[in-house]
């Protein structure tokens, strides 16, 4: 038989049987699941990233579209598939899978479709990847995580949401706005519910240590003349304003949610506001996930940092808790 232009041309020491050192997957390539695909990839990662989902052309279109760019990423193997299968040995899964919310729809409709789709989700990642840590990013993002937790039995460090992430940058961009400041340089957290009873801890807000509320007692409070709460009101509202202005976020959670992938995959134990579960804290005795300041490495979640809250703005995470349990206790697994 003729040698073939591969065996002249190389020479093969050893047959590898490779398993991926650094694999992350991601479940659900809609404009969110692709905007953290390709935030991911630029980052670099990876050693492997895996596409699940259950539209099998859209899935294999994003997949060879996004192959076809591997000469510019310095990483090796972009794979999909609907069956789960494709998904073994990753480190980190994130799941940005779930029904979109339609006008007119509550939460809990929203979260009773969502809990039909994680229950065919969780089950298949843990039968893959039993030690992954699971990133959930779907919204209600809180309630989902919860839901996350009860299915998969996983201990709460390999749970993380997404959270306040993002609720915390959007935050800090529009502090920078107003200082003209970089947000890397406006320090503030967001903490609470991902949405509209989210919590900012104006007491924390400061730029090069000095704080804003030391400044200016009024900072942040109904009393304050430059009304300063409106940032806050627009954190709140700028989610519904790009949604009415372009149809769905997509980049910024992608940039946040490859952040957080970061912090895991490189073990950077850097601080985040994102949801975990916070039974025991503030006060709460529930059974909720909320954000709030948690160290992430490379076995998720293991610490939290105690903020000191004001009386007021633990009274709000404290409603944001009850608000947030009263949908979990009538789901049912």
């Amino acid at each position: 038989m003729m040698a073939t232009i591969k065996s002249q041309l190389i020479q093969t020491f050893v047959k590898e049987d490779v398993v991926p050192q650094n694999k992350i997957t991601i479940v659900g390539v809609g404009s969110v699941g692709m905007a953290c695909a390709v935030s991911i990839l630029m980052k670099g990662l990876t050693d492997e990233l895996a596409l699940v989902d259950a539209m099998e052309n859209k899935l294999k279109g994003e997949m060879m579209d996004l192959q076809h760019g591997s000469l510019f990423l310095k990483m090796p193997k972009i794979v999909s598939g609907k069956d789960y299968s494709v998904t073994a040995n990753s480190k980190l899964v994130v799941i940005t899978a779930g029904a979109r919310q339609v006008d007119g729809e509550t939460r809990l409709d929203l979260v009773k479709r969502n809990v039909d789709i994680f229950k065919l989700i969780i089950p298949n990642i843990i039968k893959y990847s039993p030690n992954c840590k699971l990133l959930v990013v779907s919204n209600p993002v809180d309630v989902l995580t919860y839901v996350a937790w009860k299915m998969s039995g996983f201990p709460q460090n390999r749970i993380i949401g997404s959270g306040c992430n993002l609720d915390s940058s959007r935050f800090r961009y529009l502090l920078g706005e107003r200082l003209g400041l970089h947000s890397a340089s406006c320090h503030g957290w967001v903490l609470g519910e991902h949405g509209d009873s989210s919590v900012p801890v104006w007491s924390g807000v400061n730029v090069a240590g000095v704080s804003l509320k030391g400044l200016y007692p009024e900072f942040g409070s109904d009393a304050d003349k430059e009304r300063w709460r409106d940032v806050h009101k627009e954190v709140v509202d700028c989610a519904y304003e790009v949604i009415r202005a372009k149809g769905y976020t997509c980049w910024a959670i992608g940039f946040s949610v490859a952040d957080l992938a970061e912090s895991v995959m490189k073990n950077l134990r850097r601080v985040h506001p994102i949801s975990t579960m916070i039974k025991g804290l503030y006060g709460i005795q529930d059974e909720v996930f909320l954000s709030v300041p948690c160290v992430l490495g490379q076995n998720g979640i293991l610490e939290v940092v105690k903020i000191p809250l004001m009386p007021e703005e633990e009274a709000q995470l404290k409603k944001s808790a009850d608000t947030l349990w009263g949908i979990q206790k009538d789901l049912r697994f």
